[in-house]
């Protein structure tokens, strides 16, 4: 299985992917679920090519497909990008701590530095709450206007 920053590191995949979150979020009764024939006719793309990229993110586990008859659904799976979530977390994590207490009003002169476990602990509470948020977000319709 290629790397998952080798995965994403592809310009039509990361498109492909962008194409499954948007279904995933305008269109909730749809499961986050496409049709091969939609992605290719949004991305301009042939079919082909759109398969050969899908194949590639199946197989690093950030999209699952449903078979019905000679169609395939995908979905986005969020799971393997965890694994660049939790590399990006320590270039970002300064900026993202100085904002929340700033928002929080805490000087950022009275914030004591966490250590490594507690850290760690931080993160796994924030990954479950976003997970969980993201699950209720999907299963909740959104408010028609």
């Amino acid at each position: 299985m290629a790397d998952i920053f080798d995965v994403v590191a592809d310009t039509t995949r990361r498109d492909i992917l962008a194409v499954l979150l948007d279904r995933e979020t305008s269109s909730p009764g749809s499961n986050g679920e496409i049709s091969v024939s939609e992605i290719v006719s949004t991305l301009g793309l042939s079919q082909p090519t759109v398969s050969k990229h899908l194949k590639v993110l199946r197989e690093a586990g950030l999209v699952g497909v449903r078979e019905e008859g000679q169609h395939r659904y995908y979905r986005l799976d969020r799971g393997p990008l965890e694994v660049l979530e939790d590399w990006l977390i320590p270039f970002v994590s300064t900026d993202a701590a100085a904002d929340a207490a700033t928002l929080a009003g805490v000087e950022t002169g009275d914030m004591v530095p966490l250590r490594d476990d507690q850290r760690a602990f931080a993160s796994a509470i924030g990954k479950a709450f976003a997970e969980t948020a993201h699950k209720a977000t999907a299963v909740v319709p959104k408010k028609r206007k």
